[in-house]
């Protein structure tokens, strides 16, 4: 049995915040790899800049190179459309039914878990790894869930405060500021090789 985590999101750009969030999942969980998953399209309307699911899978795949823990998946990307967590689940134990799967989300992600599609759906399938940030609290976490079925199968692992966020980096890149060491070094010269975030673009 292989012990698989998926850490899905826009990735738009991916930065060293998600990878220290996989890494210290796969760690703190003893995982034997985790995935990163970028969705098809952005779950928010008002995501600026965004260069494309094509583009954004290719600078997960630049993000991790070189780290043997971490992987990239396009089934979001290939599959196209909306994407619901509870569908990737099943499209993965599908694929693999063998593997013990663990979906990895933000403290504030999982507060959210009830108003998602099959959020019971979600537990059975999966584990439930929510990172520990401040300013949300395990117990409130727990609270929230403890009407699902399946709410014991969540669990939680340290992440250090890092103060970066996807938006962040493209207001810095339309500014014309350095994303160096607030994304991985390749990340940072794609985006600069592709014209990616500058002011003006779409």
């Amino acid at each position: 049995m292989t012990k698989v985590g998926i850490l899905g999101g826009t990735f738009n750009p991916p930065h060293i915040g998600h990878l220290v969030s996989a890494a210290e999942a796969s760690e703190q969980l003893g995982l034997d790899r985790v995935l990163l998953m970028p969705v098809f399209l952005p779950p928010h309307k008002e995501a600026h800049a965004d260069p494309g699911p094509q583009a954004r899978l290719e600078l997960c795949e630049l993000a991790v190179a070189g780290d043997p823990r971490l992987e990239v998946s396009s089934l979001e990307v290939d599959r196209g459309g909306p994407s619901y967590t509870v569908d990737t689940l099943r499209a993965i134990h599908a694929a693999h039914p063998e593997d013990d799967l663990t979906f990895i989300v933000g403290g504030d992600m999982a507060q959210s878990l009830p108003t998602w599609r099959e959020p019971e759906g979600v537990l059975r399938l999966a584990t439930l790894a929510v990172a520990e940030r401040e300013g949300v609290e395990r117990e409130d976490v727990r609270e929230r869930l403890a009407g699902l079925a399946g709410a014991e199968r969540v669990v939680f692992f340290d992440m250090p405060r890092l103060d970066v966020s996807s938006s962040l980096l493209r207001r810095r890149v339309s500014e014309g500021r350095s994303i160096r060491h607030l994304v991985p070094d390749a990340v940072a010269e794609r985006i600069a090789q592709r014209g990616w975030y500058r002011r003006g673009e779409p």
